[in-house]
């Protein structure tokens, strides 16, 4: 965890959440190469990462293809943090974006690939955050969503009336117009959801 040192002078609680983001626990969790090697990205994509933290997804994302990928945070500290890891990899084709899902300000039908891991039970409206991504979407362009799934019997990951269950997040996704690829089952506490935009 070389890049901590960079943070030395930061607070402890956001140290304590870069240390939790950056984790063995985390890597063995959701193997981050291993998700993205299995995407429908394409070495010409652009892709884009929304709460994209201190770039857990972003960097592999970023390794995937040759073309732009956003990393998108509110927190200016995180986006630091990946923006040191994108030089530790000499990776150059990463545009951060210090902003939230309900403001997305992408231009509409530009993207080939969003990931949202772990991000959509913090926003304030599921409808406004998904729709703001359906629009950025190219015409069959593919949505990763990673969440804890609504289950009184799991204890780990945030408060039971903020999470977003798998079969809310499939019916909000197709009401907006996405078309549900597959949904996977991480382990007892995270569930995946790949979604399509369809061609009109």
């Amino acid at each position: 965890m070389n890049h901590i040192n960079h943070y030395n002078q930061l607070d402890q609680k956001f140290l304590n959440k870069i240390i939790f983001l950056d984790s063995n626990q985390r890597e063995k969790l959701i193997p981050p190469e291993t998700l993205i090697s299995q995407m429908p990205i394409q070495k010409n994509h652009t892709l884009l990462d929304v709460g994209a933290g201190s770039g857990f997804f972003t960097i592999p994302m970023a390794e995937s293809t040759s073309s732009k990928v956003y990393a998108m945070d509110p927190d200016r500290r995180m986006l630091s943090v990946i923006e040191e890891k994108a030089k530790e990899k000499g990776l150059n084709n990463i545009e951060l974006i210090q902003d939230s899902i309900e403001n997305l300000s992408i231009q509409n039908d530009s993207i080939d690939f969003v990931m949202a891991s772990l991000i959509l039970h913090e926003v304030s409206s599921l409808t406004k955050a998904l729709t703001n991504i359906f629009k950025v979407l190219k015409a069959g362009g593919h949505l990763l969503c990673l969440e804890y799934e609504n289950d009184d019997l799991i204890i780990e990951g945030p408060p039971m009336s903020i999470r977003i269950g798998s079969e809310e997040l499939e019916k909000s996704l197709s009401l907006i117009g996405f078309e549900i690829v597959k949904k996977t089952k991480i382990n007892d506490a995270i569930y995946t959801v790949l979604a399509v935009k369809n061609e009109m």
